[in-house]
């Protein structure tokens, strides 16, 4: 089994971090294949494009195809931009599951989709956070995740580090902004050449994955003491009400939805309808693609949907209230996390 990193020469965010890592090793070239280079150290596969991130999708089942080698998981490096210029270092999952049937993603993936987030984000927030405050990065960067969003779209495990600062304005720019796999992670790291150069994300993956001799951290585990899961719901793009609880719990983490991620049509006056779940909108489509993701990626986990009470309105908090119920997914409030 061998973990992808993916890497872009059109970003600098992207083959900044890339250079850092291969000067971290003695990297040995590996094959090619379909414009794309590779890099091979231990059970580490670095691959090196020209395209913009979002446009390679599948990139884990073609190298299974061209090398007959087993793709455990996905790392995309890339860079995130956005309009307050604040730098951040942050991790999401990824995917698209709101978007209807023939609407086009505007940054890949698949509408209805949701990629199996990678167990290890809950474990490598708290690591990047570790690692900012050891550089003396905190309070100049912000350390967060973000709710889940684009694509591409892979099959295996995945986690996205994206270089940039605040993502207000990220859905609306082009698409070699940002970039998806299926076990998710996107990690944000500045907001000008100056920060998307910087060296965090490949220190992060170098420790995260144990490269150096050390332990590899956030593994899932059939037989893990703890395997209470946080499947947000709710809140805004940088879900600070479920963030609360990744910082501060040993909790492991699956995909979060933010408002945005859950369109329901207002019922108007009728606030009080018989039967909440029949609400118009894809926000079922949404919950359900993306707990039966969080669902794939952490085989006998506990799972609990954690709402972001704050952020919905009566009728909104009924009617998902009563989906979950419906869907036997269990809501879990701050102290089930602990």
């Amino acid at each position: 089994m061998v973990t992808l990193v993916v890497s872009t020469t059109t970003d600098p965010a992207s083959s900044g971090p890339a250079s850092a890592l291969l000067s971290m090793a003695a990297w040995s070239p590996g094959p090619s294949f379909q414009g794309v280079r590779s890099f091979v150290y231990g059970g580490v596969r670095l691959l090196q494009h020209d395209k913009s991130i979002v446009v390679e999708d599948d990139l884990d089942t073609r190298w299974e195809e061209a090398t007959n080698e087993s793709v455990d998981n996905v790392i995309f490096l890339s860079k995130h931009t956005a309009v307050s210029n604040r730098p951040a270092l942050t991790v999401h999952p990824i995917g698209v599951p709101h978007l209807k049937e023939g609407e086009v993603p505007p940054q890949g993936g698949r509408p209805g989709w949701a990629a199996p987030p990678d167990p290890r984000m809950g474990p490598w927030i708290r690591l990047l956070k570790k690692i900012a405050e050891s550089r003396n990065l905190i309070p100049e960067f912000e350390v967060t995740m973000e709710g889940t969003h684009h694509g591409p779209v892979t099959s295996k495990p995945t986690m996205f580090l994206e270089i940039g600062c605040d993502h207000v304005t990220l859905l609306n720019l082009n698409a070699g902004e940002c970039a998806l796999v299926t076990h998710p992670i996107c990690i944000i790291v500045g907001s000008t050449l100056e920060y998307w150069k910087r060296e965090d994300a490949a220190q992060l993956i170098w420790e995260g994955l144990g490269l150096g001799g050390g332990t590899a951290i956030g593994e899932w585990n059939r037989e893990t003491e703890n395997k209470k899961v946080l499947f947000g719901i709710g809140g805004g793009h940088y879900a600070p009400r479920h963030m609360d609880i990744i910082m501060k719990a040993n909790v492991w983490v699956g995909h979060l939805l933010s408002g945005y991620s859950l369109p329901m049509d207002d019922p108007g006056q009728l606030n009080a309808v018989s039967d909440p779940t029949s609400i118009g909108g894809t926000w079922k489509q949404s919950i359900r693609a993306a707990y039966e993701a969080t669902e794939a990626a952490f085989p006998g986990g506990e799972i609990f949907a954690h709402l972001d009470q704050k952020s919905f309105k009566g009728w909104q908090k009924n009617a998902i209230t009563a989906f979950l119920e419906e869907q036997k997914i269990k809501i879990g409030k701050p102290n089930d996390f602990k």
